[in-house]
């Protein structure tokens, strides 16, 4: 009866793909269009980055023709907080970054509400104000706790060591510019259930977050995510304040109410990838083998905590990356800054932490007077070694594969004798090519967080429909669930159909974060299904009936054809306090190889090649993860070498004002960004036990390959120097940064 049909391993498009491209995919927004009587919100955003609310007189704006009414704090019938650390009030009366909402217009059309917004009259009283990351650290402006990761003696590790080294490393944040910007719509039905369709990566806890603004429970609103155009961690915690305006709106006035940011609310008013300044001491033995690391870690985490402690620790369960330091001692931080509340971003915290040990390899590796290459490849962890925070590493042989495999592949030893040649020809342009590894744990920091549900129903005419709790925003999770849900079944893929993500379909879920929403989501799924099968083999006895029959009989035979699927991550566990524990379900392993051209009059450059070799396990679905494997590289490429977020840290009027606010002025990655030659491997021979069908995450891990072009780009610029010139390059590695490293290479005194 079952089991005939495999889905899974199959290299399908996209569920939505044709959609996509032919614009038919429906968005949160262009559900408007198919609501009558819509009212539209605007909101009233402070000009300073910190100031007192002195008065605020909401009535010029009801005379703006269109105009509806005004949301202010006295409308909140429940909690004036839209943050579940209780710091986030919905309508402040102390503005906290310029941009920050002190109340929202509502009216006929989205011009009456932009007109009636320019009408309201706040008068404020400045306070002042940090802005910039080291502000905080001077001022010890701070804000959470300080987690610590300890192993053995630092201070006698550095004191045996050969060699030490210390520095500071310092990276900036990163814009999510998702292509659909924050959107909510919510309407309220004749019983008075709020339903809001919301743009959002956690529908439970834009759920929750609504309820207690409204001041119900959480049964009284359903929140439902029909699709995201993308989320990349800026829709895990930024959408439920928007969501519960849309809604306090839509109680009030008893009409639905639409909220889209237009792109520079967006930027200005949402969180952004943390910025983070470490400093650290390093040291190494003869050979060139780590042996302490000591380091502070401070991220900026704007005006409130949002999720900035387990950002800043899981940024320091990175910072080991692949490699095996024996002395360690990592203190966090989290700096309070009068900026936009940052929060997720792909990667969640480890690709800062890793930066900082990469960054100290690519500085040390010409003073140790060893080959960058050789340095990293002689540090990996081995079989039986464990992580700073106690988690033995699995599998940490499959670095070294797949380092091995794309050295082979991508001929990096010809390749770089040709650089060595085409640099020594070439005074004003030089090349250079970088190996990195990279070791990504897979699962929540929050345990609590690893679990999910489904419902999976199957219909008397054989048909199949699934819900499951995560939320699709272009990844491809809702394409791996169906793969998973037909191969449990054993039926056709065309027999299997997803309904979107509801709140009251599928309760308490997890956010669709930390790369385990096809784990998590596709246990539970594949829970339902086997219950399911259990009961039709049960009933079957051997007959060995076609899908479509056994159903049909199954249902006249009174057999349960529906199920509620339920998975949990077993065998992790984690003290935050200590910061020792088993955290992650495994650890996925990438390596890339990154060739660069740099231009010695502007700093220009240009990637000409690369090459990735990357573990998602046994693929479900090989096609989607290759494209998440090159999407998530373009866009750490972005991070490291493009897009430069910028605050005016003068002490004019514009203090603390966002200046890359738009397209124009904040460059994205874009396909000529993209390396001349790109080649993507899959790991072979890499299935890993109890996970779905031995496939492992691949949202997150790729964008940190991205390491590759960034210590390519640093290599490059100190080829413009004698041999064994070590260069600091700023992150991002614009042009101008890369100028800059240049004319350090050159030993020429810089003063930009």
């Amino acid at each position: 009866m079952v089991g005939r049909v495999v889905s899974v391993g199959q290299a399908l498009p996209h569920e939505s793909a044709a959609e996509h491209v032919t614009g038919h995919a429906l968005f949160t927004d262009d559900l408007v269009h198919r609501t009558p009587h819509v009212l539209h919100a605007h909101p009233v955003c402070s000009p300073h980055a910190h100031a007192r609310v002195t008065r605020l007189d909401p009535s010029p704006a009801l005379a703006v023709d269109g105009v509806v009414r005004v949301l202010t704090v006295d409308d909140v019938p429940g909690v004036n907080d839209a943050g579940v650390k209780h710091d986030e009030p919905l309508f402040p009366d102390e503005v906290m970054f310029v941009g920050h909402a002190v109340c929202w217009v509502l009216a006929e059309t989205l011009e009456a509400a932009r007109l009636g917004a320019l009408a309201v009259e706040v008068d404020y009283e400045p306070l002042p104000a940090i802005v910039a990351l080291t502000e905080a650290i001077e001022a010890e402006s701070f804000q959470g706790g300080r987690p610590v990761v300890a192993r053995g003696d630092v201070e006698q590790g550095l004191a045996a060591a050969a060699h030490v080294f210390s520095g500071v490393t310092e990276m900036a944040g990163q814009e999510h510019f998702y292509l659909e910007t924050h959107a909510s719509l919510a309407l309220v039905d004749e019983s008075g259930q709020v339903f809001v369709q919301s743009s959002t990566q956690h529908p439970t806890e834009t759920q929750e977050i609504v309820a207690h603004v409204l001041g119900r429970e959480s049964h009284a609103v359903t929140v439902q995510c029909l699709r995201m155009g993308g989320g990349f961690g800026g829709k895990e915690m930024q959408p439920h304040g928007f969501a519960a305006i849309a809604a306090l709106g839509a109680t009030l006035t008893g009409r639905p109410v639409r909220l889209r940011l237009n792109r520079t609310h967006d930027m200005t008013m949402t969180g952004k990838r943390h910025g983070f300044h470490a400093q650290w001491r390093v040291g190494f033995d003869d050979d060139g083998r780590l042996v302490a690391l000591e380091a502070t870690l401070t991220s900026d985490g704007g005006w409130s905590l949002d999720l900035s402690e387990p950002v800043l620790a899981r940024a320091l369960c990175h910072v080991d990356n692949a490699y095996w330091i024996p002395h360690v001692l990592l203190h966090g931080r989290v700096a309070r800054t009068h900026k936009t509340s940052q929060t997720a971003f792909r990667g969640f915290g480890g690709p800062q932490g890793m930066l900082v040990i990469e960054d100290v390899l690519g500085r040390c590796a010409p003073l140790l007077g060893i080959d960058p290459v050789d340095l990293r490849r002689r540090n990996f962890y081995v079989d039986g070694q464990a992580t700073p925070y106690g988690q033995v590493v699995r599998h940490p042989e499959r670095v070294a594969v797949a380092w091995d495999q794309v050295v082979s592949t991508g001929e990096v030893v010809r390749r770089r004798e040709e650089i060595a040649a085409f640099n020594a020809a070439h005074e004003h342009t030089k090349r250079a090519l970088a190996v990195t590894p990279l070791k990504f744990g897979i699962s929540f920091n929050f345990t609590a967080f690893n679990q999910a549900g489904a419902l999976v129903h199957v219909y008397k005419d054989g048909s199949v429909l699934i819900n499951h709790g995560g939320t699709e925003m272009g990844q491809g999770l809702h394409t791996k669930m169906l793969q998973v849900a037909a191969t449990s079944l054993g039926i056709p893929l065309e027999r299997v159909r997803l309904a979107p993500t509801r709140t009251d379909k599928v309760p308490n879920t997890s956010a669709t974060a930390a790369s385990s929403s096809a784990d998590l989501n596709g246990g539970a799924v594949k829970d339902a299904c086997d219950q399911i099968t259990a009961r039709l083999r049960e009933f079957d006895e051997g007959r060995d009936l076609p899908w479509d029959d056994l159903v049909r009989e199954a249902y006249f035979g009174r057999v349960q054809l529906w199920a509620a699927g339920f998975y949990r991550t077993e065998g992790i566990h984690w003290d935050s306090t200590r910061m020792t524990g088993h955290p992650f379900k495994y650890f996925a392993y990438g390596v890339a190889a990154a060739e660069v051209e740099v231009d010695g009059f502007t700093g220009a450059h240009r990637t000409r090649r690369v090459d990735i070799v990357h573990d998602v396990g046994d693929s479900l679905s090989p096609l989607v993860d290759i494209g998440q494997i090159e999407g998530g590289f373009a866009q750490g490429v972005g991070w490291l070498t493009l897009e430069d977020l910028r605050w005016d840290e003068s002490d004019g009027p514009g203090r603390g004002r966002l200046t890359t606010q738009s397209a124009s002025t904040y460059k994205l990655p874009s396909i000529g960004e993209l390396p001349d030659e790109l080649h993507v491997a899959l790991l072979e021979h890499a299935h890993e036990d109890g996970v779905v069908y031995g496939s492992k995450a691949v949202g997150e891990p790729p964008l940190m390959l991205a390491f590759a072009v960034r210590e390519a780009l640093r290599e490059a610029a100190a080829s413009f120097g004698p041999e064994g010139t070590s260069v600091e390059l700023a992150s991002p590695a614009t042009p101008e940064a890369v100028f800059w490293a240049v004319q350090r290479a050159r030993g020429v005194t810089c003063t930009g």
